[in-house]
């Protein structure tokens, strides 16, 4: 079974320390001398797995020194090799999300986004939100719905006033650096061709107009006390979803419009525009639009999706612009499968593929659904990050929520990933894995069942505070690998279908 919101068709490819320059990737040419000193303390540990263990106080790990007969490490760590800055993890605060979310009583709504958000907890740090409905809506509206009205004399966000905003405040309250980025699924109906946020593409002639209408909602949204410090053009720019949800497929020529028009009224405000929002395998429209001068005056980050296409495809983007900047905005799954609460493996290779390979953040779709995966008036059946039972209000952590907060707690703001590889020293830190068969078509990607399971996936970053973490990811049957850094050795017990964390200085 396929849909648009299954798990990558890949698991990594990944950028490799050796091969970090010449694929394009942001190499700092100044490395602190204390980057290349050896682990002082032993390293500590974090697991969640199999065996009931959740963000779990593991073993301290004990490096020493190898000997000649000692066989390479299963995994290098090189803190010298540095790549992206990290932003941070998070997920969508949809319509649904927020609504499912409002159905707590206050006390609890408070403690789970603590939980969620709260930097001495699980540590997220980015949310999403959409520009009026998503398929993820209690219904379908914009901020200035009816007849046209192109002085945008009726645009009004009393409908986010509700339970939209509370949630945002009420997050900001746990995180009061939370990134905060939006994106519209569609402009108002009156503005397109066809008269519906469903689909259809808008009149050249709105373009202007719809400009300012990002720029009402930035003002208007900062005046209740949310700060949105970047847009994206559309999600997921390329798609139409036949008429199913609301949707904007716009043709380059238009976006570059748009961007010109929305560059100037968004500089006042310091909020930037984010392009593509949208697969893989589109890399090769963000080349076209970074290479257009009225775009990149304005843009100089990526927006991706891992719905088709390979994480690698990224890296053709950071061979042709060095400086840009990139971040993955939407994945999730299926509340039907039944690895649904279980998977913590498979998103745990996810995101060591996806990190080996430029983003800045990692953010998910739904932050929250019931266990039908509602409210939705869309086509797909995505699962929250979160389940809130309707009726129960019992509260459900996923597999997808584990391996993210494994990550977000690891890699807080700040922090530079750096180089990882295997043992046999000149693979990329992430192996490759073909875990699915191809798509059959561009809205739907291959579901892998897991992770190859006779690997482990890795990824490495140093933090503000001068620790380095490591993420081990192990989906196959408990095994013992070494670790390497700075001329020390480490063995780790993994346990079977597990992440771990390692910390040390």
């Amino acid at each position: 079974m396929t849909t648009r919101r299954e798990v990558l068709k890949y698991a990594g490819l990944g950028v490799g320390a050796a091969a970090a320059s010449a694929l394009g990737m942001p190499v700092n040419a100044k490395v602190a001398a204390n980057q290349a000193q050896s682990p002082t303390k032993p390293a500590q540990t974090e697991i969640t797995d199999k065996s009931g263990k959740r963000l779990a106080v593991g073993p301290e790990t004990t490096w020493t020194k190898p000997t000649k007969k000692t066989a390479p490490a299963d995994v290098t760590v090189d803190p010298t090799k540095a790549a992206q800055t990290i932003l941070g993890f998070g997920a969508a605060f949809t319509d649904a999300s927020c609504f499912t979310l409002s159905r707590l009583s206050d006390s609890d709504r408070a403690n789970l986004l603590h939980t969620m958000f709260g930097q001495d907890q699980h540590a997220l740090s980015i949310g999403r939100i959409p520009i009026g409905a998503s398929d993820y809506s209690t219904s379908v509206y914009s901020y200035d719905d009816g007849p046209a009205d192109p002085d945008l004399k009726r645009f009004s966000i009393d409908h986010d006033r509700d339970y939209i905003l509370p949630t945002l405040r009420a997050a900001l309250t746990a995180n009061p650096d939370l990134f905060l980025f939006s994106s519209p699924w569609s402009p108002p109906g009156w503005m397109k061709y066809s008269n519906s946020m469903l689909g259809g593409n808008i009149r050249p002639e709105n373009i202007q107009t719809y400009a300012r209408y990002f720029q009402k909602f930035v003002n208007e949204y900062a005046a209740a006390g949310v700060k949105v410090h970047a847009v994206t053009t559309q999600n997921e720019i390329d798609a139409d979803q036949g008429g199913r949800m609301p949707a904007c497929p716009w043709p380059e020529e238009d976006e570059e419009r748009l961007v010109a028009a929305l560059g100037p009224l968004l500089e006042p405000s310091g909020t930037k525009i984010w392009t593509l929002d949208h697969n893989y395998n589109l890399f090769g429209r963000a080349l076209d639009q970074l290479s257009r001068p009225r775009i990149k005056k304005y843009v100089n980050t990526v927006a991706w999706h891992g719905y088709v296409g390979s994480p690698e495809m990224m890296v053709n983007v950071k061979q042709k612009f060095p400086d840009v900047e990139m971040h993955w905005t939407e994945g999730g799954d299926d509340y039907k499968f039944p690895d649904y609460l279980t998977n913590w493996s498979k998103w745990g290779a996810t995101f060591a593929g996806i990190l080996a390979n430029g983003p800045q953040s990692i953010t998910m779709w739904n932050l929250a659904l019931d266990e039908r995966g509602r409210p939705n008036i869309g086509p797909f059946d995505c699962g929250g990050l979160v389940q809130i039972h309707s009726q129960t209000k019992e509260i459900t952590r996923t597999g997808l929520y584990w391996a993210l907060v494994h990550h977000a707690r690891a890699f807080r703001r700040g922090a530079v990933i750096v180089a990882s590889h295997d043992a046999n020293g000149d693979l990329p830190s992430v192996n490759a894995a073909l875990i699915g068969q191809p798509a059959s078509s561009s809205t739907v990607t291959a579901t892998p069942n897991s992770a190859a399971t006779s690997r482990v996936y890795h990824a490495a970053a140093k933090n503000p505070d001068g620790s380095i973490v490591l993420v081990l990811t192990n989906p196959g049957n408990a095994k013992d690998v070494t670790v390497a850094c700075a001329g020390q050795i480490a063995k780790i017990a993994l346990t079977a279908d597990s992440i771990t964390t390692l910390r040390w200085s």
